[in-house]
């Protein structure tokens, strides 16, 4: 039930998940701006309260630590923020929890999917997940509505559309994001631009905003 909660997966939940993870909470963030101007006659409701989003790793070499320093320059350099964040081991419990999973690449969605079958038809490669929303129809999901309920109730028709317009077809080569471990600020910004490519989108879609 309510909050819509979104699990990022990577490796070592130091680099990519955790981009995605601020990232969407920042693009949640925004689109809540949108759709609440200042000024309106209503408060918006907290961000959290309508959508989670958090990571963990499929290796747990990295528990413990900050989120690596290049990766979290780019989610402050876009308005995001890394405070508090802690790196974590993937659990069967996080997984269970999730209403929609997004991986950095077609290898972790298999882990994810190995550990727990019944999720497979919530868990996408985050760069699937972005060229399939293009073919989702806002118009023929649940009303928007800036309530905990209808967030929950949007986004996990979302997940039930970008699945039905997946099939049985598999992740493209192309989905993958590379991994930006131990390379330069200007691999960390393309990979965060691409994370940046489907978490707005969905954000969108989740509070129904343009």
């Amino acid at each position: 039930m309510p909050p819509f909660t979104v699990l990022h997966v990577c490796m070592g939940n130091i680099c990519r998940s955790p981009m995605a993870e601020r990232l969407l909470d920042l693009a949640v963030r925004q689109a809540l701006a949108a759709a609440v101007p200042v000024g309106a006659p209503q408060a918006a409701p907290d961000a959290n309260e309508l959508v989670h989003s958090h990571s963990a790793g499929t290796g747990g070499w990295h528990a413990g630590e900050e989120m690596n320093p290049p990766a979290a320059r780019q989610v402050r350099a876009r308005g995001g923020d890394d405070r508090g964040f802690v790196a974590r081991k993937l659990r069967s419990d996080l997984i269970d929890a999730a209403d929609l999973i997004l991986t950095a690449t077609a290898d972790q969605r298999e882990y994810v999917v190995a550990l727990r079958p019944d999720a497979a038809e919530r868990t996408f490669v985050l760069g699937e997940f972005a060229r399939l929303l293009r073919e989702v129809d806002p118009k023929r999901l649940p009303p928007a509505a800036l309530t905990p309920d209808a967030v929950y109730a949007r986004g996990v028709a979302v997940v039930e559309a970008a699945h039905a317009v997946r099939g049985d077809a598999p992740p493209r080569e192309s989905d993958d994001l590379d991994d930006p471990w131990g390379r330069g600020d200007q691999t960390f910004a393309r990979v965060a631009d691409e994370i940046e490519e489907g978490v707005r989108p969905l954000a969108a879609l989740l509070l129904g905003v343009q």
